[in-house]
């Protein structure tokens, strides 16, 4: 999964895309890359970013989804908006991707009726404005996978097939770096329960925190985290850097 975020303030490359055409461009060439999914965003959720009204976030996603899907791509759109699923859904995204886990009012109702959308349920602790401030757990494993299949519970007794969801922890999302490793330690035992498992780890803060690098320069630490997520388990992975992480797991694929 390729990320093409349109917005002004993402922690890695924020403002780069947040003009159309340019984030459309983006999107081609992580497909070109081998980005199986193009994930597209028009609201940040690094931590402290502040929420982007509905009518922004709909002008700078719906006109990208729109020309990717025109040129064949899957698209899957990272929102917590049920206005912006809706219209994604309408411009033919293959997958909605919340990291609210459809806990917004009427965003359930937004995905239920599409029967072919894929549904990625994502956990967060608090919001992303407040989200890092203080993270607490007792057993952070054993309280986010409870809430994620509580999520799944949820999305299943509104009609919609459990085979449509997938499962991500949230790496970040309200945690700190042990928080963060003992939940992909975990990735296996996610995995058991039967949904995909989406990994995002790309040029995050923790990387930053393992090898002292700026955000710029976490490429082979985000690539070695993608392969080892999938060792794990995991079945997609959400990258910036789509050649060199399509080409650390093919070369793992064909030596395994």
């Amino acid at each position: 999964m390729g990320i093409v975020n349109v917005t002004a303030d993402s922690f890695s490359d924020g403002g780069r895309f947040l003009d159309v055409p340019r984030a459309i461009e983006h999107g081609i060439r992580l497909h070109e890359e081998g980005a199986d999914l193009v994930d597209v965003g028009g609201e940040s959720t690094r931590p402290g970013a502040a929420p982007v009204e509905e009518r922004e976030e709909l002008d700078r996603v719906i006109p990208v989804v729109e020309a990717l899907v025109a040129r064949g791509i899957e698209v899957s759109v990272d929102t917590m908006k049920p206005a912006v699923m809706r219209e994604a859904i309408r411009a033919g995204v293959a997958v909605v991707n919340d990291v609210n886990a459809f806990r917004a009012p009427g965003a359930i109702a937004a995905v239920a009726g599409a029967s072919q959308v894929g549904l990625i349920v994502m956990h967060m602790q608090g919001t992303p404005a407040t989200m890092q401030a203080k993270p607490q757990y007792t057993d952070v494993v054993e309280e986010v996978t409870s809430y994620l299949l509580s999520r799944v519970s949820l999305l299943t007794s509104a009609g919609i097939a459990g085979r449509r969801i997938a499962l991500d922890p949230g790496f970040g999302f309200g945690k700190t770096v042990e928080h963060n490793k003992q939940l992909f330690r975990a990735l296996p035992a996610l995995a058991s329960h039967g949904h995909p498992v989406v990994a995002g780890l790309s040029r995050k803060k923790m990387l930053g925190d393992f090898t002292n690098r700026p955000v710029e320069g976490r490429a082979a630490a985000s690539v070695a985290a993608a392969l080892l997520a999938v060792q794990n388990g995991a079945s997609i992975v959400r990258v910036h850097d789509v050649g060199p992480t399509v080409d650390a797991l093919k070369t793992w694929m064909e030596l395994r």
